[in-house]
């Protein structure tokens, strides 16, 4: 059997990429593709990581998040020692791969997928007859899991024929496919954790613009009141961070053969994106309502200083008459 282990993390082309390529995930020749993801090669190389050689091969997603793909063999990905070695060897390339500020930030995605060629009699009753060791292995745990979570682990499944099935969990996927036929079912699984990073990475944005607001208009009451030039930033990184949601939210919109649809479909729901994708939905309402909220404090704010300098240019305005009308009476007074 064969692991492989997908580390998906923030990673900018600083406007420097290479034209991007397709990205193909049917297993066969769809009528559509999904244009909205620009994709670009980084390389491969192989390392040897705890006695064990390594494929790793990288690529970057719409300039935002880079995406490595690992591949090693296991003899027996079951067993404890090699759970122990497995374990291992995903920190390794988390280090190699992930630079330390993002590890330590926690700002990433892994996600871990069994490749099977052989399953028999059928996936399916594979599948149940190794359940307690499949679901061990996806949640990467040493301890027994209980009847009803092992169902819940392995109950997301999806048949492209008789002998090909693909198991989904949040945590990781086991792939069947007695021909080996394993890349458009990856490329789907990167596809949902590549949605998954940018929602996390969205939700941050909006809650470092957040904490920004609260810190310059809330906190210290000594600082001066909104400038036109604050508000003007705050406005244009929302509207960034809203463009980016909708780029997001549309790159959701795959559309292929029924099998891309139904298996992205399973993905979609066991990566929980719906609900990230509600919850920054939410978020960037309350930012607009805020933002809102602060234009107009700001324009009542301005009014009223133009309000207080009209009314000051009407009292020098009157000092004024009143100083030329007693220097004239004065003046008659002399005469």
């Amino acid at each position: 059997m064969q692991i492989c282990y997908l580390i998906a993390f923030p990673d900018s082309d600083e406007g420097k990429a290479p034209a991007p390529e397709q990205l193909k995930v049917s297993k066969d020749a769809p009528y559509f593709q999904p244009v909205d993801i620009d994709l670009v090669s980084l390389g491969e190389e192989t390392v040897l990581i705890e006695g064990f050689a390594v494929t790793a091969t990288r690529q970057r997603y719409d300039a935002h998040v880079q995406m490595v793909e690992c591949r090693f063999d296991l003899s027996d990905p079951f067993a404890s020692s090699v759970l122990q070695a497995r374990v291992k060897i995903q920190a390794a390339l988390q280090s190699r791969y992930i630079p330390e500020a993002i590890r330590q930030s926690g700002l990433f995605e892994d996600y871990t997928i069994l490749l099977v060629q052989t399953a028999k009699p059928t996936p399916e009753k594979w599948i149940d007859k190794n359940s307690a060791s499949l679901a061990k292995f996806i949640r990467s745990q040493r301890e027994t899991l209980n009847p009803v979570e092992i169902n819940e682990i392995l109950i997301s499944r999806t048949q492209y024929s008789a002998s090909e099935l693909t198991l989904v969990d949040w945590e990781g996927a086991i792939i069947i496919s007695p021909a080996e036929d394993y890349t458009s079912d990856i490329a789907l699984l990167k596809i949902g954790n590549y949605q998954l990073l940018r929602y996390r990475m969205l939700d941050q944005s909006i809650d470092t613009m957040l904490d920004k607001i609260n810190e310059t208009f809330f906190q210290n009451k000594r600082r001066p009141n909104a400038t036109r030039g604050m508000i003007r930033q705050i406005a244009e990184h929302r509207i960034e961070v809203m463009l980016n949601f909708e780029r997001a939210e549309q790159n959701l919109l795959l559309i292929g053969d029924w099998y891309t649809a139904k298996l992205y479909d399973v993905i979609h729901s066991e990566l929980y994106l719906k609900a990230w994708k509600q919850n920054v939905k939410d978020k960037l309402d309350n930012l607009e309502n805020i933002v809102e909220t602060i234009k107009e404090n700001f324009a009542t704010s301005w009014e009223g200083l133009m309000e207080r300098a009209e009314l000051v240019g009407w009292v020098l305005l009157l000092v004024g008459y009143l100083y030329l009308f007693f220097v004239d009476d004065l003046a008659s007074i002399a005469k």
